[in-house]
């Protein structure tokens, strides 16, 4: 398992858990790592946190010290950085962002040249390098430093190509927008105006201190007030660093990740452009989901949580949609990463299409009211092994039968067991979960408070 980097890159409290020595370290080790054979370049990008700038001019010295070139997108969204590293030929691309965390975290995501999550072998080599334990570098001298450019036309050519993904005038349209204090906050209304809608923007005055503060995906309520208060058509909000997008339709209904996936992987099925008929979802999605598949003749894949499972699995199998239950949505034909912005627009091609509102396109999904408790153990495995707790397990899923679902997965961070049930009403929910938990609890597998 590795030490500093999870599978969304390096996050943690800035100058704590992630400091200014740990990027420039990164900077270096990258620098020296793409720059074996030719002079590397590398493009980063930030969001809006106030320590982003700190991190930016640390990586930026560690890559030049080693002989890259640095180009700089300034403050732009996490998709933006994948496809301007994909398109413009770059080594590799970094963006400085702790998504959806408040402003006093901050994370270091690494992408290779595809624009894709750097590949666990280098993720091990900068670990190594990280805890003292790689070669020395040398420094680049003379010639040889190399340059920070300004790059933000970057960020502008990402602009045009989701405006060119549009495949409908939003005349007509009014639309809210909650861009979380984040890096949206200067693309969303720009895009969406171009594309001819009237928009209603929220979370769109970064100071450094309030990105997510209230606001954005994590934080619904407010786009459900502004889309009800004015009567919008429809809401999109994003996280701090846009690879997110959690909708509202016009009846203030909150259009989660499984819903978006059932949107829009109806409409490509509807015209044969769902690839392999499959969607991936993960572990998580809700049960409800998959019985408004199994009606409409999708299939679909499961992974474990992470975005980074459900590319892996899309790559893999060429699928061309999936996603998570947060908003983490990829559209791969387009995309090697989820985007919250390139989400928004394809679900303004499914309402503009079938000439039908959120409401409606989401109506045939039933979605199940969940339950999930944490037990703190101390032995996950145990648990996860314990014929007792696999017994109450398998007991659970015969009474649920074909109305529900039950979960039982373990913590990849915490010392910590899931248990999660899915029913047709919440005393279910609660009935089945005591039960498990109870079973682990006699066994002697539960942490005492």
């Amino acid at each position: 398992m590795s030490k500093y980097f999870g599978t969304d890159g390096f996050r943690g409290e800035a100058n704590k858990a992630l400091n200014v020595e740990h990027a420039y370290k990164i900077g270096r080790f990258l620098g020296a790592y793409y720059g074996r054979e030719h002079k590397c370049s590398v493009v980063i990008g930030k969001d809006t946190r106030r320590s982003g700038y700190m991190f930016e001019c640390a990586l930026t010295a560690g890559l030049t010290a080693s002989g890259a070139d640095a180009y700089l997108m300034h403050v732009t969204t996490t998709p933006s950085v994948s496809y301007i590293t994909r398109t413009d030929d770059f080594d590799c691309g970094i963006m400085i962002s702790a998504s959806h965390n408040p402003y006093f975290d901050n994370g270091i995501k690494l992408l290779n040249g595809d624009g894709e999550k750097m590949e666990q072998y280098v993720i091990d080599e900068i670990e190594r390098y990280l805890d003292g334990k790689g070669a020395e570098i040398p420094f680049a001298t003379g010639s040889d430093i190399g340059k920070a450019v300004d790059y933000a036309a970057g960020r502008n050519r990402y602009i045009g190509y989701l405006i060119s993904l549009a495949t409908h005038s939003y005349k007509g349209m009014r639309i809210g927008l909650d861009c979380a204090n984040g890096s949206t906050w200067m693309m969303a209304k720009s895009i969406f105006e171009t594309l001819g809608a009237e928009t209603v923007v929220i979370g769109n005055q970064p100071n450094g201190l309030n990105i997510n503060n209230d606001c954005g995906s994590t934080h619904i309520e407010g786009l459900r007030r502004l889309v009800t208060e004015n009567k919008l058509d429809v809401g999109f909000a994003f996280d701090g660093d846009a690879d997110r997008c959690i909708a509202v339709d016009e009846t203030g209904k909150v259009i989660d990740g499984d819903l978006i996936l059932y949107i829009y992987g109806k409409y490509m099925k509807d015209r044969e452009k769902l690839a392999n008929n499959t969607v991936v979802t993960t572990v998580m999605s809700n049960f409800g989901l998959y019985r408004a598949f199994d009606r409409a003749g999708i299939n679909y894949e499961k992974t474990d949580v992470g975005d980074k499972y459900v590319y892996e699995c899309m790559r893999k199998n060429g699928h061309l949609l999936g996603g998570e239950q947060s908003g983490h949505i990829i559209f791969s034909k387009y995309a090697a990463t989820g985007d919250g912005l390139l989400t928004a627009i394809k679900l303004m091609q499914a309402m503009l299409a079938n000439k039908q509102p959120l409401s409606v396109l989401a109506a045939p999904v039933k979605i199940y009211p969940q339950l999930l408790v944490n037990v703190r153990v101390s032995d996950k495995e145990a648990v996860l092994n314990n014929d007792v707790v696999k017994g109450s397990v398998r007991e659970a899923e015969e009474a649920l039968g074909d109305n529900g679902r039950v979960l039982l997965r373990k913590s990849g961070t915490e010392p910590v067991i899931r248990v999660m049930a899915e029913a047709q009403t919440t005393e279910e929910c609660r009935k089945v979960v005591d039960g498990i938990v109870d079973a682990i609890k006699r066994e002697g597998l539960a942490q005492q408070k």
